[in-house]
Order: C-alpha cells, then sequence, then structure tokens
C-alpha cells in the first residue's frame, strides 16, 4: 500500500493543510471530511489557478509544438491505442484535452464527433480556433469548466479520454467515476506511474507552487486504487505501456459496474 506526502496536499485556499503521509484509505477520508467542510462554501474557493499555470503563452507554444511535430510520447501512445480499437463515427470527449491534441487527431482518424472540457481558459481558447482552422467546428464543442462539475451536462459518448490530467486532480475517485460514467466503449488516460521518487520531485515542485502564492498543485494518485475503481465501473484493461513517467492505458468496458 502506497504512502501519500505532499504531491497530494488538499488545495482549499480555506482549509489548505499539508496531507504527510496518509495511507490510501485516510487520504481518501480526508477528502470525504474537507468536501463536507465545504459544502456551504462557494466553489471557487476551492478552484486551482488553471489559468495561471496553463495560460496563453503555455497554450501557444505546446500548439506549435503540436503542429511541427505532431503528438509526443505518451499522447501518441494513447491516440494509436485508440485507433487500433477503431474510432471511426464514433463520439469522442476529451477532458482535460489542452490545445486539443487528442480530438483533433481522433477527429482526422473519422471520429464523429468531440466534446472537449478544459479548466483552462487560454487552452479552450485556442483548441476552438485551432478547430476552426481545420473546418471541424461543426463537429465539436469545446467548453470550460471542472469536469466533475459539469458531467452530469455530458452525454454518453464512445470513447472517453484523459491525457495527463488525474495529476492535476486532487478528488481523482470523483473524477474516475464521472469520467468513467460517460464512456460507452473505450476509457483511456494518461498518468504519472505510482514511484516514491516521483512522488518526492512532485512534492517538491509542490513546495515551490505553495511558496509562490499558487493553488495548483501536482498528484502522483495510487495507481492500483485507480486501476482497481475503473474496473469496478464496467473496465477490463486492453493496453498498457509503462513509461520512465507516464503510463498509458487504455480500457474496453465489459459491463455495466458495480459502483464506487
Amino acid at each position: 500500500m502506497s504512502t501519500i506526502g505532499l504531491s497530494l496536499a488538499p488545495i482549499c485556499r480555506i482549509c489548505r493543510r499539508e496531507a504527510g503521509a496518509l495511507t490510501d484509505e485516510q487520504y481518501a477520508g480526508q477528502l470525504t471530511a474537507h468536501s463536507k467542510r465545504m459544502r456551504d462554501v462557494p466553489h471557487e474557493c476551492c478552484d486551482s489557478d488553471y489559468d495561471a499555470i496553463f495560460d496563453e503563452r503555455t497554450a501557444q507554444r505546446q500548439l506549435a509544438e503540436y503542429r511541427r511535430s505532431g503528438p509526443d510520447g505518451s499522447t501518441n501512445r494513447l491516440i494509436e491505442a485508440i485507433k487500433g480499437a477503431g474510432p471511426e463515427r464514433g463520439s469522442v470527449l476529451d477532458i482535460g484535452g489542452g490545445v486539443g491534441v487528442i480530438g483533433l487527431e481522433l477527429l482526422a482518424a473519422g471520429a464523429r464527433s468531440l466534446t472537449g472540457v478544459d479548466a483552462s481558459h487560454a487552452y479552450v481558447a485556442v483548441a476552438r480556433d485551432e478547430i476552426e482552422r481545420r473546418g471541424w467546428g461543426e463537429r465539436a464543442t469545446i467548453r470550460h469548466g471542472d469536469f466533475v462539475q459539469l458531467a452530469h451536462e455530458v452525454e454518453p459518448v464512445d470513447i472517453v479520454t484523459l491525457d495527463r490530467v488525474v495529476c492535476c486532480y486532487g478528488e481523482w475517485a470523483a473524477l474516475v467515476d464521472a469520467s468513467a460514467s460517460r464512456a460507452r466503449r473505450l476509457y483511456g488516460l494518461v498518468f504519472p506511474n505510482d514511484r516514491w521518487w516521483l512522488r518526492r520531485v512532485i512534492g517538491l515542485a509542490n513546495l515551490a507552487l505553495r511558496l509562490s502564492g499558487r493553488s495548483f498543485r501536482g498528484y502522483v494518485h495510487p495507481e492500483r486504487s485507480v486501476d482497481e475503481r475503473i474496473r469496478r465501473a464496467g473496465f477490463e484493461r486492453q493496453v498498457h505501456h509503462r513509461g520512465w513517467v507516464w503510463q498509458t492505458i487504455l480500457y474496453v468496458r465489459v459491463g455495466p459496474g458495480s459502483g464506487g
């Protein structure tokens, strides 16, 4: 069983406190208590400053890199895995899609429609512009917001993707539950390997963010718990590639799920 250090510090500006070395069960309990405390507090108090981290300059740089070199590493592996499973005529939901790389590639591969959701205003604007530039505006809808808060407004689709998104969201179980419930056929994600040294690195990065006054945090979530929760939602793992930092996984739905 993994322990969770600085990299899993809650991000709320009102009740921020370090998580310390907690087991997975203890951290889950802390999140539940946090949610109860914050029930009557405006949602904005717990918002991470995504716009400060994922700003216009970063979005334009990533778009330029994509136009020049195409999808990179783990992102490309996820795209190729989905292509191998057949995205043609399917509907896609890309959560935290950034400048729209996965959505653009799957539209080009024959996907019928794309819904994108991202918490950065700059990324949403850049993704919309690039989709329009390629002539696919009528096939795509890009929304701004926290997907967990918007999930009830999003119709189920054939394919759901989360590329390096789980690592940017503290309450991973809520994100997995909400996103998996929208996937009728395929569920793909890229997130960090659960390794002690990676937790230390991200913990140091989080410390720097905290000292600079940023509320954004990175996370290394317990991969065994993530996998078990996705399987309980009715999926089996079809593709798994483990790199030095990132792991790429594609699940296929085999049943309705047993709940969390």
